[in-house]
């Protein structure tokens, strides 16, 4: 039996199907933070200050708070309000009426307008549709969407009207990304809503059969989906690892009988395994 063959074997089979995604799903899917996407998009970052991709970007010391949400408005709306890609649609195809859970470092919300039970979903490093106090003074995210959408069309010579910088309604300072970066990061009630559903749905998943499916995960942040599956596949004797990543097909010896390893794009991998 072949990879894909096995691939689909295993999806059929397996009493739970645990995705784990990174930064390479959203790259196969079409998201692109350089080349033709920035220079259509952020042309002056890169003749003011010689950039190239939005993620670099983002980094810039802006002068003032205005031209830094100028091009935060932008980069959010891009990259979190421009609509559900289709392999994110295609992979809900192939798993959707299986007993799954989705365990992700992305912050594109992708899987939830891609029809994925928010209840199944843990998104572990935050959401770029959400902002939180920057100090933070509380516990609470807000939703985004409406301001971010008056800056981008109230955005003038890359500034922002003052009176749309976010201010967080209990004291006043500044808003920010909920993104994990520092320790600020504001772990809201929904956040810890899906770290309960995650961990309640790994106790179910012991000594059950378990497909561990890993798409585009690097090694930014392997302690939070990359080793977690090698350890749960070593200890579960039921569960079969599979990964997929253009980069890397490392996989420990211990579990190298019940893993495979591909480099191929996602998408083409999707693509395959939808085929009847």
């Amino acid at each position: 039996m072949g990879n894909i063959e096995k691939i689909k074997e295993l999806i059929a089979s397996s009493d739970k199907i645990l995705i784990g995604a990174g930064a390479g799903l959203s790259a196969a899917a079409g998201f692109e933070y350089g080349g033709k996407t920035f220079m259509d998009n952020f042309a002056y970052m890169y003749n003011l200050y010689g950039y190239t991709d939005m993620y670099s970007a983002g980094f810039h010391p802006f002068d003032t708070n205005l031209e830094k949400w100028a091009y935060w408005a932008k980069f959010i709306k891009l990259n979190r309000y421009s609509g559900v890609k289709m392999l994110y649609k295609d992979l809900y195809k192939l798993v959707g009426a299986k007993d799954y859970f989705v365990l992700t470092t992305n912050v594109d919300h992708q899987f939830q307008l891609a029809g994925f039970d928010k209840k199944r979903l843990f998104y572990t490093q935050g959401d770029y549709g959400l902002f939180q106090c920057s100090v933070p003074c509380h516990n609470k995210t807000y939703d985004n969407e409406k301001i971010i959408n008056e800056m981008v069309l109230k955005e003038k010579n890359h500034k922002i009207p003052e009176n749309l910088v976010p201010r967080c309604p209990v004291c006043g300072k500044e808003m920010e990304t909920n993104l994990r970066s520092d320790d600020n990061f504001v772990e809201d009630e929904g956040w810890r809503k899906a770290l309960n559903n995650y961990q309640n749905y790994m106790k179910e998943a012991k000594n059950k059969k378990v497909l561990l499916f890993e798409l585009g995960v690097g090694y930014n942040t392997p302690v939070i989906i990359k080793y977690p599956f090698w350890r749960f596949t070593k200890e579960n004797k039921n569960a079969f690892y599979v990964s997929v990543n253009l980069d890397d097909d490392y996989v420990p010896t211990e579990i190298k009988e019940r893993s495979i390893s591909l480099n191929m794009n996602i998408k083409d991998l999707i693509r395959l395994l939808l085929e009847k």
